[in-house]
């Protein structure tokens, strides 16, 4: 059985992050935060994976700086 990835919207993101929906749409811009998905012509989601890994990468980063 395959693995189909969950998605979760910019709300959501927003939410599991704790950053504003404008932070993630600037660190997108940068290339700094998990690339979103095409839902619709003005609807996007971002694969929750990703964004989860994302804050693993944060975390330890912060790590690295304390040690």
């Amino acid at each position: 059985m395959s693995h189909v990835p969950q998605l979760m919207s910019i709300n959501e993101a927003a939410k599991a992050t704790s950053l504003s929906r404008t932070s993630i749409f600037k660190l997108r811009e940068r290339g700094e935060f998990p690339r979103a998905v095409p839902l619709g012509e003005k609807r996007v989601a971002f694969v929750r994976d990703e964004v989860g890994a994302w804050i693993e990468a944060r975390i330890a980063a912060r790590e690295q700086v304390s040690a």
